[in-house]
């Protein structure tokens, strides 16, 4: 396994794809939460029956997979369909997740959690990388990517940690306010470190 596993984590719509893009043009092997996610819920698997059974047939599309919208319209403002629901995902995706680092043999691998920071401590990880970019700017992006309201674009926003306290809970930073190149420019700065922290680290934990 990799002698360091870096979180990049961010605010929704903060440029998370473009740096971990960066990474792996790098030849860094990245893992993203979110595309676990849609695997142990994929047609067949038992995290789709699970659901299926907490909450009915009618979270499923007409070809039998789950309707992820509907998914997140049940969850958003109820806490504790929210719980129910990470309590059958969660365990699935973390399990993937260290069963696929732990494959690794790179100096450093990143696994990509959108929600690194808000469940508290991850013991897959051992730095935290935070893309950060201006509020309006994510609300821009966040309304153009998945052409939503404004005014939704700002509940999900607040809804999250705030910008603030991500990043103090940061040991990394890459600012996403400039261009991609400049973005590439910092990608590369850290990777150079991360590989020097690596060399420094003993593997297998």
């Amino acid at each position: 396994m990799p002698a360091l596993t870096i979180g990049l984590t961010g605010g929704i719509a903060s440029g998370k794809t473009l740096v971990a893009d960066a990474f792996a043009a790098l030849g860094v092997p990245v893992c993203d939460a979110d595309q676990v996610a849609r695997a142990v819920v994929a047609p067949s698997t038992e995290g789709l029956a699970e659901i299926v059974k907490g909450f009915g047939p009618a979270v499923l599309l007409p070809d039998g997979s789950l309707d992820r919208r509907r998914m997140r319209e049940i969850v958003f403002n109820d806490p504790e369909a929210r719980r129910d629901l990470e309590a059958i995902t969660h365990p699935r995706i973390h399990a993937q997740m260290r069963t696929w680092r732990d494959a690794q043999s790179t100096p450093y691998c990143m696994l990509v959690i959108p929600l690194l920071l808000e469940k508290g401590e991850n013991p897959l990880v051992d730095r935290v990388l935070v893309v950060d970019a201006a509020e309006e700017a994510q609300l821009l992006r966040l309304v153009q990517r998945d052409r939503i309201s404004i005014e939704l674009a700002r509940e999900i926003m607040a809804a999250q940690l705030s910008r603030h306290r991500r990043l103090a809970l940061a040991q990394d930073v890459i600012d996403n306010t400039g261009a991609a190149a400049d973005v590439r420019s910092q990608v590369a700065d850290l990777h150079r470190r991360y590989l020097a922290l690596a060399a420094s680290e003993p593997r297998g934990r």
